[in-house]
C-alpha cells in the first residue's frame, strides 16, 4: 500500500507528498529530516490516502500540485 498525504505547516502552506510507509514519513517530518519542511515545523497531517501502486500514488501526488489539482484540493479535501 502506498500514501498520498496533505500536511499543513506552520506557515499554513501545504506541503503534498507521497510514501510507502505513511507512520515513519510523518515521524521524519516532525523530526525535521525533510529539508522541505525542516523550518516550518510542527506539521499537521490533514488528509491522507491508501493506493494499491506506488505509480497511482506518483501519480495523484502530481496531480494534486497541479492548478487543477490545487482547486480540488481545496474544495474537496481540505
Amino acid at each position: 500500500m502506498y500514501y498520498v498525504y496533505i500536511l499543513k505547516l506552520s506557515n499554513n502552506d501545504y506541503y503534498i507528498g507521497s510514501t510507502g510507509d505513511l507512520k515513519q514519513r510523518l515521524t521524519d517530518h516532525q523530526e525535521g529530516k525533510n529539508i522541505s519542511t525542516k523550518p516550518f515545523r510542527p506539521v499537521k497531517l490533514i488528509y491522507y490516502c491508501a493506493l494499491p501502486t506506488k505509480t497511482q500514488a506518483i501519480k495523484f501526488e502530481m496531480y494534486l500540485k497541479t492548478g487543477s489539482g490545487k482547486a480540488f484540493r481545496n474544495k474537496h479535501l481540505l
